[in-house]
């Protein structure tokens, strides 16, 4: 589904990713672990194609994305991948159901087909009774559940996560992890996540360990 080849990147004289060669299959969750700098946002940004690498190549189905121009990159990040992050990233000024919204607007969804899609995934997590809640009336839970419906809107086949559940306590944290099992099992997408949690990390399809930018065991 996902190939990573030789990928490269430093920023001034520090190089972050030194040669990352990474296959990641369908409808599976592997997590990225490693140490405070070891390189695992920048691989995520990197595969999500929200940063280009020095050097190397990123394929989606054998679709080769880094040779899109911006603007192809644009649309396919938009139509393809989902990201959810460690904060939740929710515009205040907007309800709950017009947050999730906005990606299905940028892909020009009609708005009654966005709405119809949006209040049914806000269904599945739970929220009916928030969709006309503001982001300041919502619990830390409830955002983040807000911020996986948006990620999902688009229907992406790739959904990538940076601690997403870092900013959570134990018991909503458990929850978003059991939620991102489940949308795997029920919807067959592929999840990659950057965490520190080695619960989740240890019940996920395969742990990606990124020691000093290289992909230990390779």
């Amino acid at each position: 589904m996902i190939r990573a080849e030789n990928i490269k990147k430093s920023f001034g004289p520090l190089e972050v990713l030194k040669g990352i060669h990474l296959e990641i299959p369908s409808g599976k969750i592997y997590s990225i672990v490693g140490a405070s700098g070891a390189g695992k946002t920048t691989l995520l940004q990197i595969i999500g194609t929200l940063s280009k690498p020095d050097s190397g190549q990123i394929f989606y189905s054998d679709k080769n994305v880094s040779s899109l121009s911006e603007k192809e990159l644009s649309s396919f990040r938009n139509r393809e991948i989902g990201f959810v992050f460690q904060f939740h990233h929710l515009l205040p000024e907007f309800t709950a159901l017009e947050n999730v919204c906005i990606p299905a607007f940028i892909a020009r969804r009609s708005k009654k087909e966005a709405e119809t899609e949006a209040f049914r995934l806000l269904e599945y997590l739970g929220l009916t009774d928030r969709l006309q809640h503001k982001p300041s009336e919502l619990s830390g839970g409830e955002k983040q559940r807000v911020a996986v419906a948006r990620a999902l809107i688009n229907k992406p086949a790739v959904v990538l996560a940076d601690e997403p559940s870092g900013n959570l306590d134990s018991a909503n944290r458990e929850e978003l992890h059991d939620l991102l099992f489940k949308l795997r099992d029920d919807f067959g997408q592929t999840f990659i996540i950057v965490t520190h949690d080695d619960h989740f990390a240890e019940r996920s399809d395969r742990i990606v360990h990124i020691k000093d930018g290289v992909i230990e065991g390779d």
